[in-house]
C-alpha cells in the first residue's frame, strides 16, 4: 500500500469507531493566555501541565500543548496553550491563534497583576477590546458562510447565566469563554484593606459583566489549585467546581455565572462623587471610580522596549557572529 492508501484506511477506521478507546472522539481545545507583563502567565501554564521547568520570559507569542485522558483506556484529549508576551505591546498577534477553524473550541485566560493596580484597567481594557473586535470579525464572516456555527457560538456566550438570573438583561457576555486571574495575591494581600476592597469589587463587576470566571492566585500551591480547576475546565472540559469564595479578605474564587450585581454592590465611591462622574454605561462608571483611586499609567509606559535579539536565552553563536559582522 502507498502512504496515501494507509492514510485513507486510518481515517475510515477512525470514522467507523474502531481502534483505541472504542472510537472515543479526541477533543481538541485551545486556550490563549494574555495579560500583564511579568504577571506569571508562564508559571500558571507550567503548573497546569505539571511541568517542573523554570519559567523564562515569553517573547512575542509562544505555544505548548498538554494531553489528558478522560478515562482509563481512552485516547488523550489535546489542549493547545498559546501565550502572548509583552503585556499590551504585541496585541496584534492575538489574530494568529484565534481563527475561524478553531473558534468553536477557543477560550481566553486574562492574567492581571494585582500588585500593579495602576496598570490593571489599561491592560485589561486594551487586550479584551482587541480580542473582542477580532472575534466579532470572524463571527461576521462565519455568519455568511456557516450561520449555524456563528449562532451556536453567540448563544453559548449566555450559557453561564441562567435565564432567571436577575442580571440577565444587564450584562454583556464576552464572545468566547473567558477567565480572569488576579495574580500575585501574596503581594496584594499586604495592601491597605480599602484598596484591596476597591480592586476586588471592580474585578468582580468586570468578570460578572463579561460572563467570566474570576480567581486570585499566588505562589501557594493550594491557591493555584483552584485556578487549575477552572483552566482544566476550559482546556479539557473537566467539571468546574461549584464552590464560591466572595470574601474580600481571602483569595476570590467565583466560577462564571455565580455572582450577582446585588452581591457586588455599587461602585466604591460616595453618592456625591458618583453624581459628578459622567458615564454612559455601568462599565464606564466603574472604570472612572477605579481610575480615581488608581490613576492609570499611560499605554506608552506599558510598551515593550527590550530588543529580543540581545536576550541571552536566544543566543546562537553562528548567527550572532554574522550579525555582529554585519553591524560592523
Amino acid at each position: 500500500d502507498t502512504l496515501w492508501d494507509l492514510a485513507v484506511a486510518e481515517v475510515e477506521k477512525r470514522e467507523n469507531g474502531e481502534g483505541d478507546g472504542e472510537g472515543a472522539e479526541v477533543s481538541e481545545k485551545s486556550v490563549l493566555f494574555m495579560g500583564s507583563k511579568n504577571g506569571g502567565k508562564t508559571t500558571i501554564i507550567l503548573r497546569c501541565l505539571d511541568r517542573e521547568e523554570i519559567p523564562k520570559p515569553t517573547l512575542a507569542l509562544e505555544y505548548t500543548f498538554g494531553r489528558r485522558a478522560r478515562r482509563h483506556n481512552t485516547p488523550k484529549d489535546i489542549a493547545h496553550f498559546w501565550e502572548l508576551g509583552g503585556g499590551t505591546s504585541l496585541q496584534e498577534l492575538i489574530r494568529v491563534p484565534i481563527t475561524s477553524s478553531n473558534i468553536r473550541a477557543f477560550a481566553i485566560v486574562l492574567v492581571l497583576d494585582l500588585s500593579k493596580p495602576d496598570e490593571l484597567w489599561t491592560t485589561m481594557e486594551s487586550l479584551l477590546q482587541v480580542t473582542r473586535s477580532h472575534v466579532n470579525k470572524i463571527l461576521t464572516k462565519l455568519g455568511k458562510t456557516n450561520p449555524g456555527v456563528a449562532t451556536e457560538i453567540k448563544q453559548r456566550m449566555w450559557n453561564n447565566l441562567q435565564k432567571d438570573h436577575p442580571d440577565y438583561e444587564l450584562v454583556d457576555p464576552f464572545p468566547l469563554p473567558l477567565m480572569i486571574i488576579g495574580s500575585k495575591y501574596d503581594i496584594f494581600h499586604e495592601f491597605d484593606s480599602e484598596m484591596r476592597k476597591i480592586i476586588s469589587k471592580t474585578l468582580r463587576f468586570v468578570s460578572h459583566y463579561y460572563g467570566a470566571s474570576l480567581v486570585f492566585t499566588s505562589k501557594s500551591e493550594a491557591v493555584l489549585l483552584k485556578a487549575r480547576i477552572l483552566i482544566n475546565n476550559l482546556a479539557f472540559g473537566i467539571d468546574k467546581s461549584k464552590s464560591v469564595s466572595l470574601d474580600h479578605s481571602r483569595p476570590l474564587f467565583i466560577p462564571a455565572g455565580l455572582d450577582s450585581l446585588h452581591q457586588i454592590g455599587p461602585p466604591p465611591a460616595s453618592d456625591s462623587d458618583i453624581g459628578k462622574l459622567h458615564a454612559n454605561t455601568p462599565l464606564e462608571l466603574w472604570k472612572k471610580v477605579f481610575e480615581k483611586t488608581f490613576p492609570p499609567k499611560s499605554s506608552c509606559d506599558l510598551q515593550y522596549t527590550k530588543d529580543p535579539a540581545q536576550d541571552l536565552q536566544y543566543a546562537e553563536y553562528e548567527v550572532d557572529v554574522m550579525r555582529a559582522q554585519k553591524n560592523e
